[in-house]
């Protein structure tokens, strides 16, 4: 198969990338970057271009099977207007230079493009599957935004597949390398009073559901890429300090956390329970479907690389 690839150089697109080489796919990595070009193997071809941005790019997009798109400015930092106007260009540009793109083709494609739990707001009282309905704060409108443009492809034949995607637990990077230093020092604790719903999955998982959904065409729509197991920012908090070995017992307060990163605090402070209903349904098996056992494993990963 031969598959498009936008956002490889990022956590979750560098591992997605040694993933589908495992499956003997044929892969184009889109760089903006020559530099970075140089990093990745050689079984892959690169693309020089700016999704952002049309292009000679294109052409190699459309001449692919599938198209994975990961691209997308970090939402970890201050939420000034400036910083929101580049969150939500860099996901919806760069979507709808690729839909052009697949409009152009000669037959019909699959696009997997990303999205974010997010999109269902932060409702901590009901469970989302992902028949429910968008939230309407920012990172909310954001997906639907971002999920809009994907689905224009839809609109004319090809496949869409939008997976969203809780907090991803990697050893390579991601949220996980930025919680590790205060809580191996026994600095870490919950994060405000803690009830927030704090959805999660293991790297590994979600590489595996991109590979899975590749395989799979019965699939499109979109996909909650969330462990089934739902816990509360407390209760991810006590089994990382077991895994660690380490008490947890300062917890940040919320006034302080607000304060110090305005409504971006929100990421932290406030969360929505996700159940990944059509994956079960479509019979994945999650190999880290349990906080304890994800992180043993990713901390073990973790030493072995240091």
């Amino acid at each position: 198969m031969k598959i498009f690839l936008a956002g490889a150089t990022g956590f979750i697109g560098h591992a997605l990338l040694y993933r589908l080489l495992e499956g003997k796919h044929q892969l184009l990595v889109l760089v903006r970057n020559p530099q970075k070009a140089q990093r990745l193997p050689d079984a892959v071809k690169t693309v020089h271009g700016d999704p952002t941005r049309p292009g000679k790019w294109q052409e190699e997009a459309a001449s692919a099977d599938v198209i994975i798109n990961l691209t997308g400015s970090s939402i970890f930092t201050r939420w000034t207007p400036r910083a929101k106007q580049q969150i939500m260009d860099s996901r919806v540009l760069s979507t709808r230079h690729l839909v052009d793109a697949m409009l152009t083709a000669a037959s019909p494609m699959t696009l997997i493009n990303a999205s974010g739990v997010n999109y269902y707001g932060m409702d901590d009282e009901a469970i989302k599957s992902e028949e429910s309905g968008p939230g309407d704060d920012f990172l909310a409108r954001v997906c639907q935004a971002w999920e809009n443009e994907a689905f224009r492809a839809a609109e004319h034949g090809h496949r869409v597949v939008t997976t969203r995607q809780a907090v991803v637990l990697g050893s390579g990077g991601g949220a996980l390398a930025q919680m590790l230093p205060p809580f191996r020092l026994g600095l870490g604790g919950r994060l405000g009073h803690g009830r927030q719903p704090f959805p999660w999955i293991h790297q590994d998982d979600l590489t595996s559901i991109f590979a899975y959904i590749c395989n799979n065409p019965d699939i499109s729509g979109p996909v909650n890429c969330a462990a089934p197991q739902i816990i509360t920012n407390a209760e991810f908090t006590r089994s990382l300090g077991k895994a660690l070995r380490r008490p947890t017992l300062l917890p940040a307060p919320g006034f302080i956390i607000r304060l110090l990163l305005g409504e971006m605090s929100s990421l932290l402070l406030d969360g929505t329970r996700v159940t990944p209903a059509v994956l079960e349904k479509h019979g994945f098996k999650f190999r880290f479907p349990d906080i304890d056992q994800a992180l043993t494993n990713l901390l073990t990963t973790h030493n072995r690389k240091r």
